[in-house]
């Protein structure tokens, strides 16, 4: 899984920061291994979040589980706040995603305002400042779990597609650097590499084998950005078959090849 820092500490980062270094670190699937909340505050796009995607627009929610793959358009107008809760965070959280659309001026300042309170204790010298910030973390968690169980009675259970997408990218997210391929995945699945594609495009717009390129291509991009690995140490941690097919596969996606991305870093 990426991590946007070495730490497991709680982290308010800006959303346009996500994006520091090429779109690509928030547009492709990937996921962390802390739970996260993205609130917009301005901007709209749409969001794959375990398979599923929706569009998004300002006072929107999105809570993402630790190891949920997820993805997000992040145009020039987005802004908000990404909430990272640190890997050992002890904050009762929700174990599903939720997309939560805010529609009470109130709520939104409520959120705003604890936001604001975790950001000061942050970057605050005063003493206890860090047990402050867990304790305004606390209650993002109640905050959270009020809006969901507002948010349940019009909540609609996704269907038997949608519930197989979420349990392929949740696999997808473990053995994508294991080599398999679509109908690898299919039969792990119970079903047709064919029903397995069909249930991915309704559900994202997207064929199966792309989720799993996008996937394959963020880690090594990722790999090339942040390590110095050579290329066919990367191709071979990530499953191909050889460099050369690993190298084919980027450009195809990347529009250069692996090398020429590097350099560009």
């Amino acid at each position: 899984m990426d991590d946007q820092s070495q730490t497991s500490q709680m982290r308010l980062v800006a959303i346009p920061r996500l994006a520091a270094g090429g779109r690509w670190r928030v547009e492709a699937m990937r996921a962390y291994s802390e739970a996260c909340l993205l609130w917009f505050t301005k901007g709209q796009g749409r969001i794959t979040v375990a398979g599923l995607t929706r569009g998004y627009t300002a006072h929107n929610a999105i809570f993402i589980p630790a190891g949920v793959m997820h993805g997000f358009e992040v145009g020039p107008q987005v802004f908000g706040t990404a909430v990272f809760f640190g890997r050992d965070c002890a904050v009762t959280l929700p174990k599903e995603p939720h997309h939560l659309r805010i529609r009470e001026t109130f709520v939104a300042q409520e959120l705003n305002v604890t936001l604001d309170a975790i950001g000061r204790e942050l970057v605050s010298e005063s003493p206890a400042n860090d047990r402050a910030a867990q304790a305004h973390l606390g209650l993002l968690g109640v905050w959270l779990e009020r809006q969901i169980a507002k948010a349940g009675p019009d909540a609609q259970r996704p269907d038997a597609s949608k519930r197989l997408v979420a349990r392929y990218t949740a696999l997808l997210e473990k053995e994508f650097r294991s080599g398999m391929g679509v109908a690898e995945f299919a039969a792990r699945l119970g079903v047709t590499p064919t029903h397995l594609t069909r249930c991915c495009n309704q559900a994202c717009g997207r064929p199966a084998s792309a989720l799993l390129h996008d996937r394959l291509i963020f880690e090594a991009r990722r790999l090339l950005s942040e390590t110095d690995l050579p290329v066919n140490i990367i191709a071979d941690s990530l499953g191909f078959t050889s460099p050369a097919y690993f190298t084919r596969a980027f450009q195809h996606q990347v529009g250069k090849s692996p090398t020429a991305f590097r350099r560009t870093k």
